[in-house]
């Protein structure tokens, strides 16, 4: 049994297609079943049960890919851990960003003013990671994560209603969500962890939110919101706490409209210490977050 085996297995198990794993391997389709079918031998089990159009792991090769998962992240994780050892670690950070994504450019521009050669692969727009994309190093979510990851709660922030200055209820500090039953809202596209929150809240108030525009760009919701024409939910720290000119924030009475920032890594792989730093400088990073506002309040 050999390594190469092992790692060509695992990516036409992730696939469940053997044309696609042979181009994401960048081997000819037949190499590549012969290899597997070389592996099969060897097991003296079948691993995948095949159809005219696809493949789809057996039993025995669902058994076999956990071991070669372990395996597999075993030897990349004592690499990694070896390369930190001598200094000779990988900069690269693989970062999986499902909220505050418009926090970024700072975020990032500020933590590599400390360390320059720190590289990143965001993945962004996807609530879950898709079969045969990277692990992410971090995930910065507002879900809870899963139990095979370690985490760690960045913030708490309320959400408010952001409505024009010359809304009638503009003059408000806080309104209840019953009253905004009748108006028309600015929200985030479906699908979206926040969207998904606040229509949740509307439907714990008794009523579904009457959508006028879908937009994922703070820029833009805050411009239609001046223009009078809807009002929207808004994280209150990671949206900014100011909205500027022509938009007031309203607070909610209901207790509930709150959602949790957290930064989360899996707990069974070794994290390099460019990963670590970047970990750490997160966590006091949305800390100053979290101070800046409290005081602006």
């Amino acid at each position: 049994m050999e390594l190469l085996q092992l790692k060509y297995f695992q990516t036409a198990a992730r696939l469940q297609h053997m044309t696609k794993a042979a181009q994401s391997l960048h081997i000819s389709q037949p190499a590549l079943s012969k290899m597997i079918a070389a592996l099969e031998a060897e097991l003296g089990a079948k691993l995948f049960e095949r159809t005219n159009k696809s493949i789809r792991l057996s039993e025995h090769g669902k058994l076999f890919l956990h071991h070669v998962d372990i395996a597999l992240q075993s030897l990349e994780d004592g690499k990694l851990q070896l390369q930190d050892a001598v200094g000779a670690s990988s900069s690269f950070i693989t970062l999986d960003v499902r909220v505050s994504s418009h926090l970024l450019p700072d975020l990032l521009a500020e933590f590599r003013k400390e360390y320059p050669q720190a590289q990143f692969h965001l993945l962004q727009h996807a609530a879950l990671l898709k079969e045969g994309m990277p692990q992410s190093d971090l995930c910065l979510s507002d879900g809870a994560a899963p139990p095979s990851e370690s985490s760690v709660s960045l913030l708490e922030e309320d959400i408010v209603v952001a409505v024009p200055a010359g809304h009638p209820l503009a003059s408000r500090e806080q309104v209840s969500l019953k009253e905004l039953k009748q108006e028309s809202f600015i929200t985030l596209p479906p699908g979206k962890s926040l969207r998904e929150t606040t229509d949740a809240f509307c439907r714990l108030a008794g009523f579904t939110p009457r959508i006028r525009f879908e937009s994922d760009d703070p820029a833009t919701v805050r411009g239609l919101i001046r223009a009078g024409q809807g009002v929207a939910f808004l994280p209150a720290i990671t949206w900014g706490g100011s909205t500027g000119p022509g938009v007031v924030q309203l607070k909610l009475a209901e207790s509930y409209c709150k959602r949790s920032i957290s930064l989360s890594w899996p707990s069974e792989r070794y994290m390099t210490q460019t990963t670590a730093k970047f970990r750490d400088f997160t966590i006091r990073y949305f800390a100053k977050l979290a101070e800046a506002y409290k005081q602006e309040t």
